[in-house]
């Protein structure tokens, strides 16, 4: 209609239209023809209600679609509340040293910190937490010893092989985003030198301990695996025969009950932590139809109905490391497992949350430990890590 009635047909318009025409385009464009500034509103008015509530649509769809399942919107405000915590507590050299164990284990808090920041989706280049990122990487990347071993100068307590593992499986993790020349190159000849210091490491048994070569246990074992399934993920050469070793060993470790002991020597029922440890290694070495896995995952599952039974507060002594590895294995189970347990573990965690600050208290260990465990936990679904995904 806009494009019938302008100045330019003006000749073709009855006479006392265009005396009009000093009133404007629009003015006499709907003055003189019978009902057309009525049905023009009409129109524009139907346009507007359509499009208001066409996008109320869109963005109604566009947030069910965005969320993963099973993450509420408190569950997005925790997140983001635990990793401004996060982002808050770190030092300007890239530690976290809250704590007990961020002033212990300075290498293994901080690459579970920097992994549940990488479980956002940012990186070191980009995200809200890029400065972060960038810092905790630059710190991870100086530990590097001689050996090859990746440890803060106390050693971490002098149990350095927990910390090592985390913060191979983050660099291996983080290094396919890292733009910055010669950060990216001191990445490459840490994770190199890391893959190597973890093969060397291993036990004639097949697993790792706290001190490499000094004999082995089922904590620490995951956590190499991980690390060397990280490398392989980002395309650095990884012994083979180091994850078959691994396997092997916790097949050796397994009880009649199907959960898995602390360690091939240490005797004793089964442990549920090292129990849920074994089915995410497993699960990382590729043994997912093994009869082993299902027997431990089975395990795992009857000993965790309800999820509070394994305690999930300060008063039990590793029910974030238990969480930790349990979430990994639902996870990558399937839905059938995951949809039962994810939303009363997701629940539990949210009301331990200190609201205060947005931490958690894990284990006993310190608030920056037990944020990063939350973190992770909560994360998952988003699928940003390749060593977590299905």
């Amino acid at each position: 209609m806009m494009q019938t009635f302008n100045t330019s047909d003006a000749g073709r318009l009855p006479r006392e239209a265009t005396a009009g025409s000093q009133r404007g385009d629009h003015d006499l464009q709907c003055r003189h023809v019978p009902g057309i500034r009525r049905s023009f509103r009409v129109v524009v008015a139907a346009i507007l209600v359509f499009s208001i509530r066409h996008c109320s649509v869109i963005q109604t769809y566009a947030a069910e679609e965005v969320l993963p399942k099973h993450i509420t919107p408190e569950t997005l405000k925790a997140v983001r509340d635990g990793l401004e915590y996060l982002a808050r507590t770190q030092s300007d050299d890239g530690v976290w040293r809250e704590g007990q164990g961020g002033q212990a284990y300075p290498v293994a808090v901080s690459s579970l910190a920097c992994t549940a920041m990488l479980a956002h989706g940012d990186c070191p280049t980009r995200g809200r937490y890029a400065n972060q990122l960038h810092r905790g990487t630059e710190f991870l990347v100086k530990c590097r010893t001689k050996s090859g071993l990746i440890a803060s100068a106390n050693q971490d307590s002098g149990q350095p092989m927990h910390g090592h593992g985390f913060a191979l499986m983050y660099l291996a993790s983080v290094y396919g985003t890292l733009t910055k020349d010669s950060l990216r190159d001191s990445a490459k000849e840490t994770i190199e030198a890391g893959i190597q210091l973890t093969a060397q490491g291993q036990s004639s048994a097949g697993g790792w301990t706290y001190i490499p070569g000094s004999g082995d246990e089922g904590s620490v074992t995951v956590t190499q695996v991980q690390a060397l399934r990280a490398a392989h993920n980002s395309g650095f050469l990884v012994p083979r025969g180091s994850i078959e070793e691994a396997v092997k060993y916790i097949e050796k470790c397994s009880t009649p009950e199907g959960g898995i002991q602390y360690s091939l020597r240490s005797g004793g029922g089964p442990r549920i932590a090292i129990s849920a440890a074994a089915v995410a290694t497993l699960y990382n070495a590729g043994e997912y139809d093994a009869p082993i896995a299902k027997r431990c995952l089975d395990y795992i599952w009857e000993h965790s109905k309800p999820a509070d039974r394994w305690g999930m507060d300060t008063t039990f002594g590793h029910a974030y490391y238990c969480h930790l590895y349990a979430s990994q294995a639902f996870y990558l189970s399937g839905d059938e497992y995951w949809d039962n347990y994810f939303p009363s573990v997701r629940d539990r965690l949210l009301t331990l949350q200190d609201k205060s600050d947005g931490g958690w208290e894990g284990d006993g260990i310190g608030k920056t430990y037990g944020t990063a465990i939350a973190l992770i936990i909560l994360q998952l679904p988003y699928k940003f890590l390749p060593v977590y995904q299905r």
